[in-house]
């Protein structure tokens, strides 16, 4: 007869691996998916989008999906410095042809200040032209409306009644009203930062202002919550790989998205394993990138590595990952299982490699598209369009190897008596 833990374990597992199953049926990218991801400053940061983009190569390293990041800094519904809305739709999305867009503005239409009725119909209005100009130009594209990310009101006290945040909120509930009768998908980036700000203020006042250090813009780890947030609205899977051993029979009870091959040994255990997916590029290192990770469901929903290896004879075991030590683990940790998200493995390092050409390619397209589309664009320069065919040949060379780097490898996994 099965222990009562033994059967919360296998009803876990069993739910991870349905979880698992039919996320990738109906996650909201599919193959040959070109994304564009469109707002304002905090879009421009290239920071939320990159992570998404580094999330959906890493987790389906053979889904086709291109990422076009098309952020302005100070813009509004209807436009900024870098063109009016018509402008920006027609060179900024429509001329990348996407089949899914993303729409985050409201943080620069709000104004800064109380709720105003005019500027709220100011923007109800334009963001309304916005989805018909996107439908009437391309009708089958997929939209996610993005409810405003937060303006931090919780590490400081608001500076007028209420706070700004709740002008936000209440713009993101129109916002949501509209995906639903556009029939579209919506993202709630506001929320469950907030929440995640509360958390990390009660643990740590001083580094929790620095999720969004200026109130407005968040760093890395504010970043990270809110890829979250919108990857969660686009059903991710939370499971990277997930394998259970049992030692004393050397058997594998249990993998998901990975292959275990040659499991051998007595009081030694050795694998191979061909994982399917990584883990998310995280910087273990950073201290509020921990905070944020602490105060959030981050690991939880979306970066689960999971290992657990039971039957074992001695009491700690040194687990080594090609050759990477990660460490002594106790063998009643090992038998609840590990996360191995958490820790700095050969796993973690590949997902960086693929995150930082990520970071590289969009650092390129964005110099071509602003520094020379925009900035040059009323000059006569015979050289201008050479100059912007190469980089767009070298973000496509970067690209290339971002796909080839995010590809699955095998891994040698040890269980080392001490």
């Amino acid at each position: 007869m099965k222990t009562r833990h033994q059967c919360k374990l296998l009803l876990l597992i069993f739910c991870l691996s349905v979880g698992t199953v039919f996320s990738q049926e109906r996650f909201y990218l599919q193959q040959g998916d070109r994304v564009v991801f469109y707002g304002d400053s905090i879009t421009e940061q290239r920071l939320y989008t990159t992570f998404v983009e580094t999330f959906v190569l890493t987790r389906f390293p053979n889904l086709r999906v291109s990422f076009v990041h098309s952020g302005v800094g100070g813009d509004r519904v209807t436009g900024g410095w870098a063109g009016g809305i018509d402008l920006r739709l027609n060179r900024d999305v429509f001329a990348y042809k996407p089949t899914v867009m993303t729409i985050m503005l409201g943080m620069n239409d709000g104004s800064y200040r109380a709720f105003d009725e005019e500027i709220f119909n100011t923007y109800k209005t334009g963001y309304q032209k916005i989805l018909e100009s996107v439908k009437t130009r391309l009708p089958d594209i997929k939209i996610t409306l993005i409810q405003p990310s937060p303006y931090d009101d919780v590490t400081r006290p608001p500076e007028f009644e209420g706070g700004y945040n709740s002008v936000l909120v209440r713009y993101g509930l129109f916002v949501k009203e509209l995906a639903t009768l556009e029939k579209q998908n919506v993202a709630d980036l506001n929320t469950s930062i907030v929440a995640a700000l509360v958390k990390a203020n009660a643990a740590d006042a001083e580094l929790a202002k620095k999720i969004i250090e200026d109130r407005v813009h968040p760093g890395p780890a504010g970043h990270l919550l809110m890829a979250a947030a919108l990857l969660k609205s686009w059903n991710a899977p939370s499971v990277v790989t997930l394998v259970e051993i049992d030692g004393a029979l050397k058997e594998v009870k249990h993998q998901i998205n990975t292959e275990v091959t040659d499991l051998r040994g007595s009081d030694n255990l050795e694998w191979k394993q061909h994982d399917r997916a990584l883990p998310m590029p995280l910087d273990l290192k950073d201290k509020t990138m921990l905070l944020a990770l602490r105060s959030s469901d981050f690991l939880e929903t979306l970066d689960q590595q999971i290992l657990r290896a039971s039957g074992l004879k001695a009491s700690q075991y040194r687990l080594k990952i090609d050759g990477m030590d990660l460490g002594p683990f106790a063998k009643d940790r090992l038998a609840a299982g590990i996360n191995l998200a958490e820790f700095p493995t050969p796993m973690l390092k590949q997902a960086l490699e693929v995150h930082d050409l990520t970071l590289k390619h969009n650092s390129i397209h964005a110099a071509r598209w602003q520094e020379l589309q925009v900035g040059l664009a009323n000059k006569s320069l015979p050289h201008l369009q050479p100059a912007l065919d190469a980089l767009e040949a070298l973000e496509a060379e970067l690209v290339a190897q971002q796909q080839a780097v995010a590809q699955p490898r095998v891994w040698h996994f040890e269980l080392i008596a001490e």
